[in-house]
């Protein structure tokens, strides 16, 4: 159960939060939420997908595993990868209300990174914050303001019909077989007959861009095939 609470330097000056990487710390997942803006960065590692939340909205996300609570990017050593996914670096820590209706930051207290003896302080002794907290800070800040974007990203998809759904069936060398379903992603062959005058909106837009980046994404869906293969040594 999460326990959110606004951050201060009095309740949590001697709160500390756990910066290794591991599926003790909250890691073991296989998706993480991102943003066209992160889209560049995330497509060197991982397939971007888009996938569909209960009230209908689609939302891309980072695929680090083929199913729930696999993340095929953690080993012994950490997290193997040259880039993590902002809505993975960000934990503990989210954006929260204020009474007033303002925007703060917040941590959830019962997230396993959290502790008093173990990992990087958050206030310094007199009160002020260290330097970690302020890269949180940072790192929250650009999430938060990143996936105001995507609504009207999945907007522009939609109204060009670029979303198709797919499945993917993968057969390891002794048979056993996984599938992944219930997942979107983006049209290339409908994609390439869109007329200029839609490309040049899409560009203006400042969509064209991000959608090359998930297109050019799908192509790590080969190295998550590897990376299953590796762990249940069919490699």
């Amino acid at each position: 159960m999460a326990r959110h609470a606004q951050l201060n330097n009095i309740d949590h000056r001697d709160l500390r939060v756990v910066t290794e990487r591991g599926a003790a710390w909250g890691d073991d997942v296989m998706s993480a939420l991102t943003f066209p803006g992160e889209f560049r960065n995330l497509q060197a590692c991982y397939p971007i997908v888009f996938q569909k939340a209960a009230d209908g909205s689609f939302q891309p996300v980072a695929l680090l595993g083929f199913q729930t609570g696999q993340n095929l990017f953690l080993d012994e050593r950490g997290w193997d990868a040259l880039y993590l996914p902002l809505a993975i670096e960000r934990q503990p820590f989210l954006i929260g209300l204020s009474v007033e209706g303002e925007p703060m930051m917040h941590i959830d207290l019962d997230h396993p990174r959290v502790g008093k003896t173990h990992g990087e302080p958050l206030f310094r002794t007199h009160g002020g914050t260290t330097e970690f907290l302020d890269r949180m800070a940072s790192t929250l800040q650009a999430l938060h303001e990143g996936l105001q974007a995507v609504p009207g990203f999945v907007d522009a998809l939609l109204r060009h019909d670029l979303l198709e759904s797919f499945v993917l069936d993968i057969t390891l060398d002794d048979g056993a077989q996984h599938r992944l379903a219930g997942f979107y992603t983006i049209n290339e062959e409908r994609l390439s007959r869109l007329d200029g005058e839609a490309l040049a909106a899409l560009h203006v837009e400042g969509h064209l861009e991000a959608i090359y980046m998930a297109i050019a994404s799908l192509s790590r869906f080969r190295d998550l095939i590897e990376r299953v293969r590796r762990a249940q040594g069919h490699a």
